[in-house]
C-alpha cells in the first residue's frame, strides 16, 4: 500500500495557509518534501510535522524551537533527553508568558483606577455649583 502524498497547494488548503507559509517552514528546515520534477511531494511525516508546527507556534514557541524539538524526535537518541528538553522549552515560555501576564495585570489595574478618576471627575464636573 503506497503512503498517502499531498501537494503544497493541498497543505495549504488544508491548515488554511498559504504557499508561501509553507515553502518558508521548509526553508526552515521544518518540512522536507520529496520532488517529482519540479512539483514538491509532502509525505504524511511532512504532514504531522507541519501540524506540530503550527502547534507549537499557537503555543508561541519561536520556529527554531519548534524545529529543535520535531527533530529530537527524528534521532535515535534517548526519549527521556528529549522530553526534558522539551519540558525546559515549554517552562521557559510559561514563566515568558507569566510575565506577560502579570505585567498585563499590572496595566489593567493602572487602567481601571484611571477610569475610576476620570468618573469621579466628571461626576464632580456634572454636578450644578452651589452659589
Amino acid at each position: 500500500m503506497p503512503s498517502q502524498t499531498f501537494t503544497i497547494g493541498e497543505l495549504a488548503r488544508e491548515f488554511d495557509l498559504t504557499t508561501r507559509a509553507i515553502r518558508f517552514y521548509e526553508d526552515m528546515g521544518l518540512l522536507a518534501p520529496e520532488r517529482a520534477g519540479q512539483q514538491r511531494v509532502y509525505t504524511a511525516r511532512d504532514r504531522a510535522r507541519l501540524t506540530l508546527t503550527l502547534r507549537a507556534k499557537r503555543l508561541g514557541l519561536k520556529l527554531t524551537e519548534a524545529k529543535e524539538i520535531l527533530d529530537m524526535y527524528d534521532s535515535p537518541r534517548d526519549t527521556a533527553a528529549q522530553l526534558q528538553r522539551f519540558l525546559g522549552v515549554l517552562g521557559s515560555h510559561r514563566a515568558q508568558l507569566e510575565a506577560q501576564l502579570a505585567e498585563l495585570e499590572a496595566n489593567l489595574a493602572e487602567v481601571r483606577a484611571q477610569e475610576k478618576q476620570a468618573r469621579a471627575a466628571l461626576a464632580r464636573a456634572a454636578k450644578p455649583k452651589a452659589r
